[in-house]
């Protein structure tokens, strides 16, 4: 009983820590880390060296990949990229189901642009379809928000879920990850727009909701300050590759060696490395750039990527280092011998992960922290497995959905652009996200029943 009270206690000091003292995440995880080393009895000498090599242990392959990552977002972005991406599949599938439309644009630029960048850079195309095709903003805010939601939490290699898969040892099957997670990421998204449909009829009531009806001109502005755009190709190039190559990479890791083990098990097994697959897509953006001076603007851009991973960076640090205490102690055997008895498995995590993004709005910490957390103890009720711990990260990502509201800067950024009143928003934003994570979980669970 010591050792759950004590577990109890440290979260709740996370939860607190962050979402009422406004501590950095990577500050409160630190001081979790120390707090749970010393409550759980670990030897003084010793704590130092497992925090540390917790912290580097994550870092030294997850840490690359994710600043990678975040880089070509920012090329995708700054390029115009993530517009070139809109407007193909505006072509695609026309303006007969605009929700439906918008979903599928938030879906797609959430997998390397952070949602808040992409709810930022796609609003006046949402606002000016809205206008044109004379439905409700509110449910192409939506719309737009649970699809760029759904990938953000799901599909490597947005720094979360890659936190995650690193946390829980899939280093080596991120591919897996990924196909998985856009299968469930394509369900929260529906779940999403199903709930955006409800308020078709409804218009924006927040302060500033009659300014909307002046920005259906503001896609084309926007689009024009990027001046020529990339071509479909080159914008989705450095997304596609990656995803391919890494998925490509997990296959022929397959037992059965479905490429053989010859030449062309070791060309995709290279290749499919997350971290060989995004430096081709790194080198793939550098298309996307268009000044004059190509190594000053690639140089500005790996600086802005950097500035945006750099708490992702210290914050996943802090979770392996948080994860490495956990597992010198004997809570996890404790733990997993106790949810085992109650048979809530695949369940855990998720509540985890629901208790921490509620409570302190960061999915990315989340996704961190319940990942660290659940890590040792997987074995123990059944998830030891390769399939076991993808779906382990699945549940994580549905519980870090779970919920968005007035303590994450998501939810302000959908509320002020749409010019939702706060009251507005949580029915519609706040209980989208709701629905999203209870319908993920609900999938995670049928194929936990069908796959384990």
């Amino acid at each position: 009983m010591y050792l759950i009270l004590t577990l109890i206690a440290v979260v709740g000091f996370i939860v607190f820590a962050t979402a009422k003292l406004k501590l950095h995440p990577f500050l409160t995880l630190l001081i979790a880390t120390f707090l749970a080393a010393f409550a759980f009895g670990l030897p003084a000498a010793s704590i130092a060296k497992t925090i540390t090599s917790g912290f580097g242990g994550i870092l030294g392959y997850i840490g690359l990949v994710i600043v990678l990552g975040t880089i070509i977002g920012t090329i995708l972005e700054k390029s115009g990229a993530a517009i070139t991406l809109a407007d193909v599949v505006i072509r695609v599938l026309g303006k007969r189901f605009p929700n439906l439309t918008m979903s599928i644009i938030g879906y797609i630029v959430s997998i390397p642009v952070f949602c808040d960048s992409g709810f930022v850079i796609l609003h006046s195309l949402k606002q000016s379809l809205a206008n044109r095709m004379k439905v409700s903003s509110v449910s192409m805010s939506v719309a737009l928000a649970t699809g760029l939601y759904a990938t953000h939490t799901f599909v490597p290699p947005t720094p979360g879920p890659i936190a995650a898969a690193g946390n829980l040892g899939l280093e080596s099957q991120l591919g897996l990850v990924i196909a998985i997670g856009l299968v469930i990421a394509a369900v929260a998204a529906l779940a999403g727009l199903w709930w955006a449909s409800r308020f078709a009829g409804v218009e924006p009531d927040g302060e500033g909701a009659e300014e909307l009806i002046s920005q259906a001109n503001q896609y084309k502005s926007l689009k024009a300050s990027y001046g020529q755009l990339p071509s479909a190709m080159a914008a989705f190039a450095p997304i596609l590759a990656p995803i391919l190559l890494i998925c490509l990479g997990s296959i022929a890791n397959f037992p059965a060696k479905p490429f053989g083990s010859a030449i062309a098990f070791d060309v995709l097994n290279f290749l499919g490395q997350p971290l060989n697959a995004l430096m081709i897509g790194l080198m793939l953006s550098l298309a996307l750039l268009k000044s004059d001076d190509k190594l000053k603007e690639f140089s500005d851009r790996i600086s802005q990527g950097l500035v945006i991973a750099a708490p992702i960076l210290l914050i996943t640090g802090a979770g392996g280092a948080f994860g490495a205490v956990i597992k010198a102690t004997p809570i996890g055997d404790f733990l997993g011998t106790s949810l085992s008895a109650l048979g809530i498995g695949i369940f855990m995590p998720f509540v985890v992960a629901a208790a921490l993004k509620s409570a302190q709005g960061s999915s990315t910490v989340a996704l961190v922290a319940t990942s660290a957390l659940v890590a040792p103890m997987l074995g123990d009720i059944g998830l030891g497995s390769d399939l076991g711990r993808v779906l382990t990260v699945m549940a994580i990502g549905a519980g870090a959905m779970t919920v968005s509201h007035a303590n994450d800067s998501f939810f302000w950024v959908v509320t002020q652009f749409s010019r939702m009143s706060v009251a507005q928003a949580y029915r519609a934003q706040t209980m989208a996200t709701l629905v999203q994570g209870l319908t993920a979980m609900a999938l995670v669970y049928l194929l936990s029943l069908l796959l384990l």
